[in-house]
């Protein structure tokens, strides 16, 4: 009975997750508005360059360490839960571990760029120079949570001062994590 149970449970686990495998092309990280994700290391993205519009976020670091929560926090700034995005690496074999990661056990919907960015290169793709001392755009979720948080802090000071006319103011593979 137990088993059964757990047969289902897993079973459900596996039809519910939203992987994509979509092997890479150079039309795909041309012409796609989807943002990409590259989780490489930085060492990765000095030597062979790097897609122009990607989010450059590493999960694995050079001795295959990561730390998840830091990654998922970092993630969740630059897409929505329900957003579908894609991942890449060199070959595709960390983000076929990350991709399964993020759907099974966070419920993204991710896309896994299968080849990585070896295959691109392959297929003539000419990736953009990454210098490490440049700072890259800003995140366009960042940009929009500041922006509301702005409105925000503008309309409780505007209240706050409207409610205290006497100007005193209140203080107030599989990845484990």
């Amino acid at each position: 009975m137990i088993k059964n149970i757990f047969g289902l449970l897993l079973l459900g686990s596996i039809l519910s997750a939203k992987v994509t495998n979509t092997p890479v092309t150079i039309a795909f990280v041309e012409e796609n508005k989807m943002k990409i994700i590259d989780i490489r290391t930085e060492g990765e993205w000095v030597k062979m360059g790097i897609i122009r519009d990607a989010y450059l976020l590493t999960f694995f670091d050079e001795q295959y360490h990561f730390n998840a929560p830091k990654f998922l926090k970092e993630l969740d700034q630059i897409v929505e839960k329900d957003e579908q995005f894609a991942i890449i690496c060199n070959t595709a074999s960390r983000t076929q571990q990350v991709s399964n990661f993020l759907s099974k056990k966070h419920d993204y919907n991710v896309v896994n760029l299968t080849g990585g960015m070896m295959k691109l290169y392959r297929d003539g793709f000419q990736p953009e120079f990454y210098d490490p001392t440049v700072k890259r755009k800003i995140k366009k979720k960042s940009i929009q949570l500041f922006s509301k948080s702005l409105a925000l802090t503008s309309t409780i000071s505007f209240i706050s001062s409207s409610e205290n006319t006497n100007n005193e103011r209140n203080s107030t593979g599989s990845i484990k994590e």
